[in-house]
């Protein structure tokens, strides 16, 4: 581990806070395979899944606006504590009518709706936090090391929890997971704060309003913010098509079990870690659009692969490539975006530029699912791989984010 990744746990607060999100990140893990697969073994239809992921980014989006909100106007510290105890209570939920057998898709329905919002509102104070805690010129090597812990737990658990699903079914994932947002609280509780240095309280549905606006007006101004709000729109249109039916595209085309799919799902991560760790490895100095122009190329091209094989080992590490670069897109995105963002607006800010880049994957998702549906999980592979190109080139044509060089 470099020295300057070193240095950004030798920060207490900051070590406490990794500490709380790596444990949560292990129920994370178990949760992303058990609660899709449940959900396909209930209907066996692809746009399902898909409604499944629209469900939880959508009003992640959404909310993610008020989020921001809150971030820089309420206690950060007790405002995330607050939507663990919220997560753990809809997890356990879960768990609770699996073992007891009143499980229904309506009840996964509503409560990834509840789960998304308290995702999005913790990920508002999250922003904020990182910065207020590390400092803005580690802002990246934080997130890098976030991004890279959450991809492990998501490279080592998926397949432990394919394994558990084709054995026992869901529970131990689902009871796993409320156990680890407890871990969290506890070390949430640890840190002395996280800003901001003067709470305002709780604000009124008007200034909820007048901080949205404010967030959305700073973005707009921002030529190279706006640029790469547009593009990660687009691309997350095309992702979100693939994930949506990268279950069935497992199953119906290659005949993959459900222990097989957890560990796709793993060896995925483990290209997403690698991504994470370069992210953070890549100096602040360098062009910053140059540096992610040249990831969305290399992105679209390591995917070609997947769209046309018959192969499940090719097809399971060229998505490993192709989320070695989108992590590494994501690492460095949001350091940018802390490093350009003051610190005051930062949650305003995030919240806005997250409700732009994650608009398109609710669409993506349900469009996704339903060509699977009708003609096969292939056509939609293809398409987004295609729609991937397509924005690399886009993105190269657009001088304000090329030239990006904060």
């Amino acid at each position: 581990m470099s020295g300057s990744v070193e240095s950004v746990f030798r920060n207490r607060a900051f070590s406490l806070f990794y500490a709380g999100q790596a444990f949560s990140y292990v129920g994370d893990g178990l949760r992303l395979i058990a609660i899709p697969l449940l959900v396909y073994h209930l209907t066996g239809s692809a746009l399902s899944v898909g409604l499944t992921y629209a469900l939880e980014l959508g009003p992640f989006a959404l909310f993610g606006l008020v989020g921001g909100s809150l971030a820089d106007r309420l206690d950060r510290r007790k405002l995330m504590i607050a939507c663990d105890i919220v997560r753990c209570a809809i997890v356990a939920s879960f768990a609770i009518a699996y073992a007891f057998g009143f499980l229904s898709l309506a009840m996964l329905y509503c409560g990834i709706v509840v789960l998304s919002i308290a995702a999005a509102i913790f990920l508002g104070g999250q922003a904020s936090s990182i910065p207020y805690i590390i400092g803005k010129d580690r802002a990246t090597k934080a997130t890098s090391v976030l991004l890279a812990a959450e991809q492990f737990s998501q490279m080592i658990f998926p397949p432990v929890g394919g394994a558990l699903f084709a054995l026992v079914g869901p529970l131990p994932a689902l009871a796993a997971n409320a156990c680890t947002y407890l871990v969290s609280q506890v070390s949430l509780a640890a840190i002395e704060t996280l800003g901001p240095v003067a709470p305002s309280g709780l604000p009124s549905l008007r200034q909820i309003g007048a901080d949205i606006a404010v967030g959305f007006a700073y973005l707009w101004r921002d030529g190279a913010m706006r640029a790469q709000a547009a593009v990660s729109l687009f691309i997350n249109f095309f992702g979100l098509m693939i994930g949506a039916v990268f279950i069935p595209y497992l199953k119906r085309d290659f005949g993959a079990s459900d222990t097989t799919v957890g560990y796709a799902l793993g060896i995925g991560a483990l290209g997403a870690v690698a991504g994470s760790w370069l992210a953070g490895k890549i100096p602040s100095e360098w062009p910053f659009g140059r540096v992610l122009t040249i990831a969305y190329a290399l992105d679209g091209l390591v995917f070609l692969p997947v769209m046309f094989t018959h192969r499940l080992a090719v097809a399971i590490v060229f998505l490993s490539l192709a989320n070695a670069c989108f992590l590494f897109e994501v690492g460095q995105i949001v350091g940018w975006r802390m490093r350009v963002t003051p610190e005051d607006l930062v949650g305003r800010v995030f919240g806005a530029a997250r409700l732009v880049v994650l608009i398109g994957t609710v669409p993506g998702a349900l469009i996704g699912g339903a060509l699977a549906d009708r003609y096969g999980a292939r056509a939609p592979i293809i398409l987004a791989g295609f729609g991937y190109l397509g924005m690399a080139l886009f993105a190269a044509a657009l001088p304000a984010l090329r030239r990006e060089r904060r």
